[in-house]
């Protein structure tokens, strides 16, 4: 068993970190800041009245989003379920677009409709937020099979939590997956806790939930999710099998949430012991961790990191601002983007019955 120093040190040395430059680096740190403050201005106006409907809250898994979106070609397309302003934000939404959304406004990135649980970017190759358990897992095996039939060289990077690995479409997604050899990465975001449950007392497992892929013959890894090193060595691997042989692969990144599975999840200090909480937030924390190993490897003074916290708080505050002073959808605004091909008059209108249509 290697050391926890010369651990890190092996996927830091691997040929795709490598290949970062320092300023590559120092833009991973502050992509993985910005999450964290854009989230921490949401929960403050959340908790204030400002924003409805549902929050769930990405604090504390950062790396996952940042680390395998970091690696992402032309070809690559991403999706995932409702905890998904990390993703948002990683693939290159900006904060007003995000933020105007959970205020419900015309401004937000689906005009206010979707909320926190329904980012989309179909520009930027992401595919939302799904506010059903595993409700993303068989479209994502549809993109990545859209992108084989294509012969595009990508793949999908499916996001899924540890409570959605016992859903059915899940299981139906990866059979598919295997049979036809879809290029799709199931990762797996493994935050311990099924809503409310824990890992032991929801899931039947032997070791770990990336282990199911055996019964479909779907290769699999475990990952520390802490560590953006690590999180980016190993999802390349996946996403070159993906590209290169058009092979399936499930992904387990083992990371925690600060907060409860929403923020309306008052219960979230009683199942987890403050202990727990506190031990992954001084040991474990992904903005910690690598903001330690850039400042070790002389990337990263402490200056600059303050500098790029206090630049991540102020796009956060300018973005709430947005919100704030852009306008509400109007009444007629609940009539349009309901049947998008047939309020555009396209050519796919012209087939097949659409409901509604004079």
């Amino acid at each position: 068993m290697t050391s926890a120093s010369s651990h890190k040190l092996d996927f830091a040395s691997s040929p795709i970190n490598q290949a970062l430059t320092p300023e590559g680096k120092i833009e991973l740190l502050s992509q993985m800041i910005r999450i964290r403050r854009f989230e921490q201005a949401g929960l403050k106006y959340y908790q204030a009245g400002k924003i409805g409907g549902f929050l769930h809250l990405y604090i504390g898994q950062e790396a996952v989003a940042v680390g395998t979106i970091s690696l992402a070609g032309p070809d690559d397309h991403f999706i995932t379920a409702y905890r998904d302003h990390g993703h948002a934000l990683a693939v290159g939404m900006n904060m007003n677009e995000c933020m105007a959304e959970m205020y419900g406004k015309q401004t937000g990135c689906s005009k206010g409709k979707g909320g926190s649980m329904h980012f989309f970017a179909p520009d930027k190759n992401f595919w939302g937020g799904h506010g059903i358990v595993a409700g993303q897992t068989p479209l994502g095996l549809g993109l990545a099979y859209g992108l084989k039939y294509l012969g595009r060289e990508g793949c999908c990077l499916c996001y899924l939590g540890d409570g959605a690995v016992n859903q059915g479409a899940f299981h139906e997604s990866l059979n598919i997956a295997s049979l036809f050899e879809i290029p799709v990465v199931y990762v797996i975001e493994n935050n311990g806790y099924s809503m409310g449950t824990s890992q032991a007392r929801s899931s039947a497992f032997n070791g770990c939930l990336a282990q199911r892929a055996e019964a479909y013959a779907i290769e699999w890894d475990v990952i520390d999710g802490s560590d953006i090193y690590e999180v980016r060595a190993k999802t390349h691997i996946a996403m070159e099998r993906a590209k290169k042989q058009h092979k399936p692969t499930v992904l387990e990144i083992d990371t925690y949430r600060y907060y409860g599975h929403s923020i309306a999840d008052a219960n979230h200090k009683k199942y987890r012991t403050p202990e727990e909480i506190e031990n992954y937030k001084q040991n474990h924390d992904p903005i910690a961790v690598f903001r330690r190993r850039l400042i070790e490897e002389s990337i990263l003074t402490e200056d600059q990191a303050a500098a790029i916290n206090k630049a991540a708080a102020d796009e956060a505050a300018a973005s709430v601002k947005f919100a704030e002073d852009s306008p509400a959808p109007t009444i007629a605004d609940i009539s349009t983007d309901v049947y998008w091909e047939s309020d555009h008059n396209t050519e796919a209108s012209k087939i097949g019955r659409h409901f509604f249509n004079d």
